[in-house]
């Protein structure tokens, strides 16, 4: 297991998600930043799904209770094991009684923390990840905090040779880096509904990513939007990315842990290839909304899948190498 020395700022068990309840008002939820999340897990020889540690602004310390490899992936935050420094996105050996220190981050805002076999929790809806607000999944439902012992999975008996040298380029991270994020969004169902000035403002304007800002959506400071006609709006559905407007006219990102249906129009949906980019943006950062077209999101997307495929296959084989 992995006892928990400290929990850091806001550190949860995530996965992939939980699917097929959103009927019942269960959100997705999972990993925010899936690209970093994927790439920790193959770095560290598992199958793809397994359940990792996600860290907010500033990461946990651990201690070890066996033999395992562990990856960190996301943003810049400092790591050391044993109190010596090691690079993120590349595999470490660790043994009993090692002890992994995460820092407040540099850059980027997350961090997924990887260990062979996986974090076993017990699944909830099909899903290891923590849904904090109504305390689902993970670890007890909420935040790690010190003492809480962590069970892994069966995998983590695996012995490698050491030292561990290899680990992946930066263009794996290049998405990270910078206070100003571009955004790509498609018009969203009353997105005709603004008015032209609003309109115009919203892919014109960098908007700020205030401190009131977190797992379920993120308040964005700027230029106000208005509707051409203010109007009572039946609940309509709401995923990863969209972007709504309240009644203050500022917009809101909902992210991972959304609610699964919204009353405010939605001006815009956020491509799925640049969730990424905002899964890292932190208090503070700008944001600048680009217009794509549905079509040209789906390509980009299709072929961001390739690369990670790419990434993912290349990380095997170097495994196969070590074994």
């Amino acid at each position: 297991m992995i006892e928990v020395i400290d929990g850091g700022f806001f550190t949860t068990a995530q996965d992939g998600g939980r699917f097929g309840y959103r009927h019942a008002g269960v959100p997705v939820g999972g990993a925010m930043d899936r690209w970093a999340y994927r790439l920790a897990n193959a770095l560290v020889g598992n199958n793809g799904d397994e359940a990792v540690l996600e860290a907010t602004m500033a990461g946990p310390t651990l201690r070890f209770h066996v033999e395992a490899v562990v990856a960190v992936c996301g943003g810049d935050f400092p790591c050391a094991l044993n109190g010596r420094l090691f690079a993120l996105w590349k595999p470490m050996a660790v043994e009993p009684g090692d002890v992994l220190e995460i820092g407040v981050c540099r850059t980027g805002f997350r961090a997924y923390i990887a260990v062979s076999g996986g974090i076993d929790v017990p699944p909830v809806m099909g899903s290891r990840s923590t849904y904090v607000p109504a305390q689902l999944g993970g670890f007890a439902g909420r935040p790690l905090r010190c003492g809480d012992a962590l069970p892994l999975g069966a995998a983590h008996g695996c012995r490698v040779a050491e030292p561990l040298r290899w680990g992946l380029a930066s263009a794996a991270r290049r998405y990270i880096s910078g206070k100003m994020k571009t955004v790509r969004a498609v018009p969203g169902p009353e997105y005709d509904e603004f008015t032209p000035e609003s309109r115009r403002q919203f892919f014109a304007a960098r908007y700020e990513v205030t401190p009131q800002s977190d797992r379920i959506g993120y308040r964005l400071s700027g230029p106000a939007l208005a509707l051409v006609r203010e109007r009572e709006m039946v609940s309509e559905a709401v995923v990863f990315g969209t972007v709504q407007v309240p009644a203050s006219g500022q917009p809101i990102v909902l992210m991972a842990d959304s609610q699964t249906s919204g009353g405010y129009p939605r001006i815009a949906q956020v491509a799925a290839v640049d969730l990424p980019i905002l899964a890292q943006a932190r208090p503070g950062d700008l944001i600048q909304f680009q217009p794509i077209r549905p079509e040209e999101a789906a390509r980009l997307y299709t072929e961001q899948e390739r690369q990670l495929a790419g990434w993912i296959s290349a990380i095997r084989r170097q495994w196969e190498g070590e074994r």
